[in-house]
This record gives C-alpha cells, sequence and structure tokens, in this order.
C-alpha cells in the first residue's frame, strides 16, 4: 500500500467513527464493525460487520456510510459490502450445557390458544433465512405441534454411541422436539420433576453444535420448564406472544413478572390474530379487537415488536408441513414475519453491547 493509500485509509477510518450504529448509539469503529477498506483517491471498498445478518436498518447504515466518505473524499466511487458476526448476548460460563449457542431466545405466551407455536416456528426460519444458523427446540412438553408444523413423522433422532442425540435438520434450521420421544397419539401424564429432567436432556445431551440463535418454544403458562430453563441456561431474553383480547393481555403481565422474577430480559411482545380481511369483501376485521398488545407492552415499557393476522394460509400452511415463511416467502405474512424475526435479532444485538 502506498503512502497515499495508507492517508485516504486513515481518512476513511476517520469518517466511519462519526457514523452511528441506529441501534447501538456507537460508531462502528469503536464496535468493532469496520472490516476491509481498500481507498484511492477514485474508489473507495469499505466492510461493514454487521452485528446480524437479519439487521432492519443495513439500508440506512450504507447511506450514513456513504455519505460520511464522501465528505472526506469528495467525488470517490464508494461501495459498501456487508458481512456479519452474530454476537453473543449470553455469557457461557464454566459447565455451560449449550457452549456453542451465542443467544437463546425463548417463545412464551402466558396462555394457549394464541399461536405461539406458529410464531416460533415462522420466527426460527425468518431468522435462518437471512443468514443466520439458528436451531429451535420445542419444550412445550404437553402439546408438541411442531414436528406437525415442520412435515416431520416419527423420530428422526438416533442416538451416539455416547448417548448423545444429532437434532433433526429441517428447511435450514437444527430441530429437537418432545414429540420425536413420544408414540404417536399418546398423552404424556408426567410430574414436574420427570418434565424438567425431559427439558434438562433435550439440552445437555444434544449436539446443538455452534448456532447464532436457539429458538426454544415455551409452554403456555408459568411453570416447571420455565424455571428449569431459567435455572440451567444463561438465556438472552424472552418473546412474550399475545392476542388483542383482554383476558390473554393479563396473561401478558404474569408472563412479564414471572421473567423478572427469574431475570430474563423481555425481548419485546407480539400480536398475533390482530385482524382478518375477508375474502368476501376485502375488508380488514378486527375480530380480537386492536392494538392490546402494544399498548399494554408500552405501558410495561416493553418493546412491541409487530402484528400478525388471522391468516388461514398459515394456517394451512403448518398443517402441510410447509410454514408460510418457506412455503409462501413472497407473501404478506412472511413480510411481517420478517420484519418482526428483523426487530429480534437487533434488540438481541443491543443486548449482547448491554445496551
Amino acid at each position: 500500500m502506498t503512502v497515499e493509500d495508507a492517508s485516504l485509509r486513515n481518512e476513511v477510518l476517520q469518517a466511519l467513527s462519526t457514523v452511528q450504529d441506529p441501534e447501538l448509539g456507537r460508531d462502528l469503529v469503536s464496535l468493532g464493525m469496520v472490516g476491509e477498506i481498500l481507498a484511492t483517491p477514485d474508489k473507495v471498498k469499505v466492510q461493514v460487520i454487521l452485528t446480524t445478518p437479519a439487521c432492519p436498518l443495513k439500508g440506512t447504515i450504507r447511506t450514513d456510510v456513504e455519505n460520511a466518505i464522501l465528505q472526506k473524499i469528495p467525488g470517490a466511487e464508494v461501495a459498501v459490502e456487508f458481512g456479519s458476526r452474530v454476537r453473543a448476548a449470553r455469557v457461557a460460563g464454566q459447565g455451560d450445557l449449550l457452549p456453542g449457542v451465542k443467544n437463546i431466545i425463548l417463545v412464551a405466551s402466558g396462555k394457549g390458544g394464541v399461536g405461539k407455536s406458529t410464531v416460533a416456528v415462522n420466527l426460527a426460519l425468518a431468522l435462518a433465512r437471512q443468514g443466520a444458523s439458528v436451531g429451535l427446540m420445542d419444550a412445550d412438553i404437553y402439546g408438541p405441534s411442531i414436528p406437525i408444523m415442520l412435515g416431520i413423522e416419527g423420530s428422526p433422532i438416533s442416538p451416539n454411541p455416547d448417548n448423545t442425540f444429532e437434532p433433526a435438520r429441517v428447511h435450514g434450521i437444527s430441530l429437537v422436539s418432545a414429540g420425536f420421544f413420544l408414540p404417536p397419539g399418546k398423552a404424556l401424564v408426567w410430574r414436574g420433576p420427570m418434565i424438567s429432567k425431559a427439558v434438562q436432556q433435550f439440552v445437555s445431551d444434544c449436539r446443538w453444535g455452534d448456532l447464532d440463535y436457539l429458538v426454544m418454544d415455551l409452554p403456555p403458562g408459568t411453570g416447571d420448564v420455565q424455571l428449569t430453563i431459567s435455572q440451567d441456561l444463561n438465556v438472552t431474553g424472552a418473546v412474550i406472544v399475545s392476542t388483542p383480547q383482554g383476558v390473554a393481555l393479563a396473561d401478558v403481565i404474569r408472563a412479564r413478572d414471572m421473567f423478572d422474577g427469574v431475570n430474563i430480559p423481555i425481548i419485546g411482545v407480539i400480536e398475533n390474530m390482530s385482524w382478518f380481511v375477508c375474502d368476501g369483501c376485502g375488508k380488514r376485521h378486527d375480530l380480537f379487537g386492536n392494538g392490546g398488545a402494544e399498548s399494554t407492552a408500552n405501558e410495561l415499557g416493553m418493546d412491541f415488536l409487530g402484528s400478525l393476522p388471522l391468516d388461514p394460509a398459515v394456517m394451512k400452511s403448518c398443517d402441510r408441513g410447509t410454514p408460510h415463511v418457506v412455503s409462501r416467502p413472497d407473501s404478506e405474512s412472511t413480510r411481517l414475519f420478517t420484519g418482526i424475526a428483523k426487530k429480534v435479532a437487533a434488540r438481541v444485538s443491543v443486548l449482547g453491547h448491554g445496551i
């Protein structure tokens, strides 16, 4: 590199030190988000290492970088390339059961019937479609529906010689479900200690490998599974799923109190089944009210991550074993799931920097 090139590179670094990550509120240089820089008087090429491939503000960062460089080197052709490196928001300590997992995201609900598992599946798939390495653990012991949603019949799990097992691979994500270990059609009648032991084995005996995000679908309510996970794992945060009705929103408060009690941050709240668009008249109908989850989240000081419609196509996709994010990638519902996934990833990045 010539002296002139080195001087230009320093000017580019100075320019980038004025560009802030919109979510983290700090400059790209101090955050370690600047990769390779190639600078000549006519052309500048910069690599920006995002904190997640699902960054929702990539376009804003690109524009800010281009403008900052052009102020230092007017007339130059600026090329911005993006890479990503997901930061760990959880601190893996001695004896950690999941040392290769950077972030554990719980998907919870205060009550059943709010579409929590559907949200968990499509959230995990949306994160994976953005380029992240993702695992999904179906910890809803009493109602493990995720194998059906992902089109898996029977048990794809086979033990290793050391009694560990590999997760199933489906639609680009790793999966373990309680449903893999139950005979078809059999109800699970276990007491609390057995439930806790099963969850511990899903974690400790599975070779999850290196993951950016492990999404865990929890049972509804505030019971043994939630307590076991909070005691055994350093969780990044929880996403709470609700519907607009008052009874569901009351359970959001209880879920928030539970996570506060075990020191698990709330990533945010999702309002599911917010509206329905009639095929006949094409009008939007708010069957269960509107905006209740958003107002509740605001009142409780939690982030609101977005609303999702009551879409029959989403339910049919899950029944066929090809979730909506996979089977209809260009649909409005998939766009909404993707937007929520990006917000979750951004919030996790903030938690990873202690902000």
